[in-house]
């Protein structure tokens, strides 16, 4: 399995949370009803049906490379105003379009700001959020602090390390850098709960994102140790319970 390939089981990873994020982050949008909307890097579709339940769009087109996450996308979103395509940002379609958007996708492009001119040609508006790899994104933070403790010589796979762009500044200055001549900014935290360790662990064994990647590339033991660091790590309750934030960063212009 590689990195990008189960929809189910991005969604007990992240795709969760992108979810609670999404809703907030097209309400920050506010744009009129019935406009035409392309969702870049749709993934299994949570902010594809954000869109479609809050918006109230003519038309929302989500693309992605992975097929696998399209074919999730098609069963879990249905409603005759959408349709999918296997794509990468690369190969985005022609507009014009009211609005593009893109949803924890951006740092996963190559080429983004390259990326982010072609949204700029084919989108009247254009909006992304990313995660706060670096320190607002706890569950995964958590996991790569473990990480840095047990394997410093790992550094290069800690996406705060990765990704130093996914700040409010980092976010503006590659607007500016594709040719948007103002971008606002703002940062969106949700809870993330979990009921227990193995609810906050179990996601990190399917391989399907950076850090469950990462994991799966290790031994047992290198897994088992890595496992028992985050442990000793995360705020645990009494009742078992672990009460986390995720932050994610937003940008529009």
């Amino acid at each position: 399995m590689n990195e990008w390939s189960s929809g189910e089981i991005y969604e007990s990873y992240v795709g969760r949370w992108s979810r609670v994020v999404a809703k907030e982050f097209v309400g920050w949008l506010d744009r009129p009803t019935g406009l035409r909307w392309l969702d870049v890097g749709c993934g299994t579709g949570a902010l594809t049906g954000t869109i479609l339940r809050t918006a109230d769009p003519a038309s929302v087109l989500g693309v992605d490379p992975s097929a696998g996450f399209v074919e999730y996308a098609r069963e879990s979103v249905r409603d005759e105003r959408v349709s999918f395509e296997v794509r990468s940002a690369a190969e985005l379609p022609d507009g014009p379009y009211d609005v593009v958007v893109a949803g924890l996708v951006l740092n996963f492009i190559p080429e983004r700001v390259e990326a982010l001119r072609r949204m700029r040609e084919i989108g009247s508006t254009v909006a992304v959020y990313v995660w706060d790899y670096a320190d607002g994104m706890q569950l995964m933070r958590y996991f790569f602090d473990a990480m840095l403790e047990l394997r410093p010589e790992d550094r290069h796979h800690d996406e705060g390390v990765r990704f130093p762009f996914c700040t409010a500044e980092g976010l503006e200055e590659l607007f500016h850098e594709a040719g948007f001549s103002t971008v606002r900014t703002r940062d969106i935290v949700v809870p993330t709960v979990f009921s227990s360790f193995d609810d906050y662990w179990h996601p990190f064994l399917g391989g399907t994102g950076v850090a469950p990647a990462y994991l799966r590339s290790l031994d047992e033991l290198d897994q088992d140790a890595l496992r028992e660091a985050v442990r000793s790590r995360l705020p645990i309750e009494a009742d078992g319970s672990i009460r986390l934030t995720a932050r994610a960063w937003a940008a529009v212009s």
